[in-house]
């Protein structure tokens, strides 16, 4: 164990000994296991974005997979002793990948939280709660860099529970869509420019940074809370079920560091959000497959505190689904044993479900980017697949802020109002491609794809043709439609090239900010 990383957990456990004691030993317990866990992250990622000596240390070790993924069945080492001496940025990154590997011991120390209810939204996040590791590539998957263990033990996934706030500001600091949620929930305190937050977010931010706004009388908090079910990406929250019978969603600003971002929310998305929704439901009408869970309203605090008050409210699933219709998070898809419960032993049954479930999500996100330009983040995070009788079904997206629309392809009247600013347009097609190609092929496919060579016996190369003839069936009717030949032909052809462009989730931690990419190999090439 590390100097850092002995330290941190020396710390944790004297934390856990006052306020968790019977976690104690089972935080001990796991501290191995996850060292490992985020080692073999990091390893996998330092030999995929080539950086040091990754690609010599790691010759001939692990199991190779597309995409230029490596999974290395053992790292002895902590991850933070796995960097290159010398690499800038690699102190930060150090602390980082040490507090996700004391936050995942703990996780992983804790017993599963109740049930969040039966109901369609309350089984999806029951599915979500079963990827305890977190982000299926990222090494910093648990990382909550500004909480410490008692805010982690009170507010984390693994809590079952935690606290929607709320507060009073005035008029002028107010922009955006009137959030009152006392005619659905007990608790909730009414008024138009009332503003529900974290209540961590509350007491731990906006008390302390913007006292001279409470001092003025500009902010002031309210009586009433809410008790929410925190899902897998912590800052978004599951509502009990409102007066009206159904359930909703709120993503509130969480000024902590999960993966690679700071959890608060810019004023362009609690705006965007809305507005980008209701173009989205009205081009994906006609897909009986798809379901998108609208953003159906935004607020944000101006005068400087825009990113640490926002808040969005979403639908849920619920109203969406048909009896007998179960929406599963990707990310509980590839997490414990749910793909073996959906998918019959053998190899042949494996390579049958990746060809449905490739001609399922592929369809609506390759056409919507080569009719409009719109590029879906549909990773595992932000896919509901949905099941019946246990074969794919539908799929339903969710969470519209980190998508990109190529202006160039999108016709004016389907251009949604964006807040000035606003980092999801784009005149660059390649910054279109390579979000849809990362998150839908790599990022998704590619770990479905993976799990099922472990668990099916599945041959890799068999699976990557079954989804490339999925693809070439998606561009079929692009190609021979006038009006979408030349964008379908140009996607077709970037996505399936020889290199294709990866995310590179370390190079960006060490630089600090801003996406970046690395050519990794394309199992999809071909003619």
């Amino acid at each position: 164990m590390s100097a850092a990383l002995d330290t941190a957990a020396r710390d944790t456990t004297a934390r856990l000994a006052v306020i968790a004691p019977d976690l104690v030993a089972p935080f001990r317990d796991a501290l191995p296991r996850a060292a490992a866990t985020v080692g073999r992250r990091l390893a996998g990622a330092l030999y995929r974005e080539n950086i040091g000596d990754a690609r010599e240390r790691y010759a001939g070790v692990g199991r190779r997979h597309a995409f230029d993924r490596l999974e290395v069945d053992k790292i002895d080492d902590p991850a933070a002793d796995l960097l290159p001496p010398g690499l800038p940025g690699a102190a930060g990154l150090a602390e980082e990948l040490t507090n996700a590997t004391v936050n995942l011991a703990i996780a992983l120390a804790r017993p599963q939280p109740p049930s969040p209810g039966d109901d369609p939204d309350g089984r999806a996040l029951s599915y979500e709660r079963i990827a305890v590791d977190g982000h299926n590539l990222h090494p910093c998957g648990r990382t909550r860099l500004g909480w410490d263990t008692a805010d982690t033990l009170r507010h984390d996934v693994e809590a079952g529970t935690t606290t929607v706030a709320f507060v009073a500001v005035h008029p002028d600091l107010f922009v955006g869509d009137r959030l009152d949620l006392a005619d659905l929930y007990a608790g909730a305190p009414g008024g138009d420019h009332v503003m529900p937050v974290h209540q961590w977010q509350r007491d731990t931010v906006l008390r302390h940074r913007y006292a001279d706004l409470y001092r003025a009388g500009l902010i002031r908090d309210l009586d009433g809370t809410i008790d929410a079910a925190p899902t897998a990406a912590v800052r978004t929250l599951l509502l009990p079920t409102g007066h009206d019978g159904r359930r909703r969603y709120l993503k509130l600003s969480l000024d902590i560091q999960v993966t690679s971002t700071r959890r608060s929310i810019s004023t362009a998305s609690t705006r965007n959000g809305p507005a980008i929704s209701a173009v989205l439901h009205r081009l994906l009408a006609d897909e009986p497959r798809v379901v998108l869970l609208a953003e159906t309203a935004g607020s944000a605090m101006s005068a400087g505190a825009g990113r640490d008050g926002s808040a969005i409210l979403r639908d849920g699933v619920d109203r969406h689904l048909a009896p007998g219709e179960i929406a599963i998070p990707g990310g509980g898809l590839t997490a414990g044993d749910t793909l073996d419960r959906l998918v019959p032993p053998g190899p042949g049954n494996a390579l049958h479900f990746v060809g449905e479930y490739a001609r399922l999500l592929l369809p609506p996100v390759l056409g919507l980017a080569a009719r409009h330009g719109i590029a879906l983040e549909a990773h595992l995070q932000n896919c509901l697949p949905t099941f019946v009788d246990g074969r794919p079904h539908r799929i339903v997206f969710r969470d519209f802020a980190g998508l990109r629309l190529y202006l160039p392809r999108l016709a004016p009247e389907n251009r949604p109002a964006l807040w000035p600013g606003s980092v999801v347009a784009t005149d660059d097609v390649d910054v279109m491609r390579a979000k849809l190609g990362y998150t839908a092929l790599q990022a998704h496919l590619g770990e479905i794809v993976v799990r099922l060579t472990r668990s099916h016996d599945l041959d890799e190369d068999d699976a990557w043709r079954a989804v490339r003839s999925a693809l070439d069936e998606a561009y079929e009717p692009l190609l021979t439609d006038p009006a979408t030949t030349d964008a379908a032909r140009a996607d077709h052809g970037a996505l399936t090239a020889r290199t294709v462009p990866h995310k590179a989730l370390v190079r960006m931690r060490l630089a600090g900010d801003g996406d970046q990419y690395v050519p990794v190999q394309n199992p999809l090439h071909g003619p």
